[in-house]
């Protein structure tokens, strides 16, 4: 930029600081807009966290010389940018409120034309824009993965409180088939059986008995 006026510089310098400070950007063209409607869609999109600016698309060229996005294709015509910025408190932009807000509005105001953006880095079309209107807001995604983490949770809780019962249960119920632990006194009673019981005492036998003396003369 040879000699550039000074307004020039401020406002590239200010479009370069608005993309570095957006976690998302979404282009579009306002051309038959009225300032009744940039209004309207200015207030939807601040509600929304999105900030919507009108530059001029050269000063626009040198501010984000540096990304690495080809936008050349996006920067023609009347274009107005739909930035999303980090809250005051650190959190995110969301981008799929802002993309909503857009897409919401272009039905019923077919001058606002959706013409691609940037997600991070990486660089969106029309299409895709679209598409990320319609991702499910982001506490709703949320409260998703929680269910889904929650609910594993609740079944190993369940799990860990039947397993007692059950085992109660199942103790019971093998003791009333026979298969269980028998009663304390039943062990008191004896047990018929057809093998030999040892004892101490001594047994009678018709074969002759050995003596020591006998045993060493052999």
């Amino acid at each position: 930029m040879d000699n550039p006026r000074p307004e020039k510089v401020a406002v590239v310098d200010e479009v370069r600081e608005q993309f570095a400070a957006s976690d998302a950007v979404v282009f579009t063209e306002y051309r038959g807009l009225s300032v009744r409607d940039l209004q309207d869609l200015r207030g939807r999109l601040r509600a929304a966290g999105g900030e919507y600016r009108i530059y001029k698309n050269t000063l626009v060229r040198r501010a984000t010389a540096d990304l690495d996005a080809d936008l050349e294709g996006i920067l023609v015509g009347p274009t107005a940018i739909a930035f999303v910025k980090t809250t005051p408190d650190g959190s995110p932009g969301d981008a799929v409120t802002v993309a909503k807000e857009l897409k919401a509005f272009s039905k019923t105001n077919a001058n606002l034309v959706l013409k691609g953006g940037l997600l991070g880095s990486a660089p969106l079309d029309a299409a895709e824009v679209l598409r990320l209107a319609d991702v499910p807001p982001r506490e709703e995604l949320l409260a998703r993965i929680a269910g889904g983490l929650a609910a594993p949770m609740r079944n190993l809780a369940g799990l860990l409180q039947a397993v007692p019962q059950k085992f109660a249960y199942g103790l019971q119920a093998l003791i009333e088939q026979g298969g269980g632990v028998p009663d304390a006194d039943a062990g008191s009673e004896p047990v018929a059986s057809d093998e030999p019981v040892a004892s101490d005492e001594p047994v009678a036998s018709d074969e002759p008995v050995a003596s020591d003396e006998e045993e060493s003369t052999d």
